[in-house]
């Protein structure tokens, strides 16, 4: 009826020992193993993937240009020009902790005089910028010994996790791997429906039940379901929660429990969803959720909207969390794998 079959649950449960609600039944979209393939990018409208430099352009204004800005016209080096560019900086959201490893280092540069002009000037800063970027270069790589591999996407409410999910199942179909969306965010209806929404585009199977269902027991549900089907990758929804409700980080912590008595590896990834526009909130909001729930990696969406684009540098020398995606549009190829080079050039183009 619903495409899976009819599941036989083990005896003992560990979602019904631990729901304190009635779940209503499963109800998924209809699959079929043999559907399951690579999208042609060329198959989705607008997955056309555009230049990462036009992309970044809001934060590029803000931020490369008022770089450039700072050496324009400048024949001579001093250390009184750093001082425009701590200012950019931190307008930027670098951080302080960022900023001030950049400052230092060039300071003690131009004493040493490394720098014949204010194009190595331009150059060494963003070489310094990269490195700073360079150790949260870790890519999301699905590990074939995990299967299904569980991956719980987490956040606040608007940072993009509906959407981020729809275009990483696209993500891991053009590597060929299977796909499988559970809806646990079963407190908005609105959520439930734009996640099958992304299930039939990309041609994936979504595990949900109704509104106000457990959300622990849809995603054991639904990594039950992948198992039984020999499916690759499951990519858990949750309800968009802000840090500080405390009741409500206790329910993910319940449904990592729950995940973990059917996989005892179970979550294999944690990855917190994050608007960039958010700034130095989002940082805040960031280690929060990875004292509660020992993030694994972070997806910096909305970069394409805001001029905050620095937040990077403050993630990566604050937390030194894993950035495995940034999300740069609305397109199903603009949440993108993150490389540190690429951003820093595209920055300062």
């Amino acid at each position: 009826m619903f495409g899976f079959g009819k599941r036989k649950k083990p005896k003992d449960n560990p979602v019904e020992q631990e729901a304190s609600t009635a779940t209503a039944p499963v109800a998924d979209i209809p699959f079929n193993p043999l559907t399951i393939k690579p999208v042609e990018p060329e198959q989705i409208e607008g997955a056309e993937p555009a230049d990462l430099t036009e992309k970044l352009a809001k934060t590029r204004r803000g931020f490369g240009d008022g770089m450039a800005d700072f050496v324009l016209g400048k024949k001579e080096l001093d250390s009184n020009m750093l001082d425009e560019l701590e200012t950019t900086l931190l307008s930027a959201d670098v951080g302080i902790e960022a900023t001030s490893e950049i400052i230092d280092t060039l300071q003690s540069q131009i004493t040493r005089k490394a720098f014949a002009n204010t194009e190595a000037l331009h150059i060494a800063l963003g070489d310094i910028m990269a490195k700073i970027l360079e150790p949260c270069e870790q890519p999301l790589v699905i590990d074939s010994e995990h299967k299904p591999y569980v991956i719980l996407i987490v956040g606040i409410n608007g940072a993009g996790k509906t959407t981020s999910i729809g275009k990483l199942a696209h993500h891991f179909q053009q590597q060929g791997k299977s796909v499988l969306l559970a809806a646990g965010d079963t407190f908005r209806a609105a959520a439930v429906e734009q996640l099958k929404e992304w299930g039939s585009r990309n041609n994936v199977p979504v595990v949900a039940q109704g509104t106000g269902a457990d959300p622990a027991s849809v995603i054991f549900d639904a990594i039950e379901s992948a198992s039984s089907k020999n499916i690759d990758v499951v990519i858990a929804d949750t309800a968009g929660r802000l840090h500080t409700q405390d009741h409500l980080m206790e329910e993910l912590k319940k449904i990592k429990r729950v995940m973990g008595k059917f996989d005892g590896s179970a979550p294999h990834e944690t990855l917190l969803i994050m608007d960039a526009g958010f700034g130095q909130n989002g940082l805040q909001q960031a280690q929060q959720f990875h004292e509660a729930m020992t993030l694994s990696g972070l997806a910096i969406t909305k970069l394409d909207g805001t001029a905050k684009g620095g937040i990077l540098f403050a993630i990566a020398s604050k937390l030194k969390l894993p950035i495995r995606f940034i999300g740069v549009g609305e397109g199903i190829e603009d949440l993108r794998p993150f490389h540190a080079k690429e951003f820093v050039e595209a920055l300062l183009e």
